[in-house]
């Protein structure tokens, strides 16, 4: 039976910028090998897999490589499809049960808003060969559990990164997050989101990622809600907003494809 399968530009109101994530929705429980091959043919950063359940949906994330624990943008394209194909009705809350744990989604204003567990970096010495990979030293250095996070001197540092991909993919680090306080007046901070060691070089805009930087930006700045602009090509804007051990994550999405798989 053909199933339905749509790619969403998260984290925009503009199509063919943001993230692209495909979310797929399974009448029931599929195997991650399956799963795997079909995020592998979609070829996208992320793909989602949707499964009714009694209390909302189950959700799993996979890039063209592996199975991931936490997925901003898919959630947020998923959440959107779920609302904008009549899945839920429009004043519902999405509810998704996931490997990090139940993550809930509603609308406000035009705005997707989704409760995602907070994430904490502690200070930490740069990784032998991660400064030469990146091409730039960063003004500090925090890590957790194999994700650094970098802050460098000015927004143009981060924008103008042209890492060594190659070199960062041998290194025992699953992603980097670079970041620098932005310039501009509406925008708190830019950041850029590096995972070769995932099948993504660099990743347009990433939702788990502000999960991070909405703890490190507040404590930085002495706010609770923020602004924060992700400077890759198709960059993208997120508002956070961080509350002890949660942070709100909000975003805007577009539909760019409609279709179904045969298989």
């Amino acid at each position: 039976m053909p199933l339905p399968i749509f790619q969403v530009d998260a984290f925009t109101q503009q199509p063919f910028t943001g993230n692209p994530a495909a979310v797929c929705i399974l009448p029931s429980e599929a195997t991650a090998e399956w799963m795997l091959s079909v995020a592998s043919e979609m070829n996208l950063s992320e793909t989602a897999f949707l499964v009714r359940a009694s209390e909302g949906f189950h959700l799993r994330w996979f890039t063209p490589k592996r199975e991931v624990r936490l997925c901003g943008h898919a959630t947020l394209a998923s959440a959107h499809i779920l609302w904008e194909r009549g899945f839920l009705a429009p004043t519902a809350q999405a509810n998704f049960d996931t490997l990090s744990g139940r993550l809930t989604a509603r609308t406000n204003g035009g705005w997707i808003e989704m409760d995602f567990p907070a994430r904490f970096h502690e200070p930490a010495n740069p990784l032998p060969g991660l400064v030469e990979a990146l091409g730039a030293s960063p003004h500090y250095t925090y890590c957790r559990e194999n994700t650094y996070l970098l802050e460098f001197d000015s927004e143009e540092i981060v924008r103008a990164l042209q890492p060594d991909f190659s070199a960062l993919s041998r290194l025992p680090v699953r992603s980097v997050i670079v970041t620098a306080r932005s310039h501009v007046t509406d925008i708190d901070f830019v950041s850029r989101y590096f995972a070769p060691a995932v099948g993504i070089n660099e990743d347009p805009v990433t939702g788990s990622a502000h999960c991070a930087l909405a703890v490190y930006w507040g404590k930085r700045l002495g706010k609770t809600e923020m602004t924060g602009y992700q400077a890759s090509a198709r960059g993208g804007f997120v508002r956070v907003r961080h509350n002890g051990e949660r942070v709100i994550l909000c975003g805007q999405a577009v539909t760019v494809l409609v279709g179904e798989l045969a298989i």
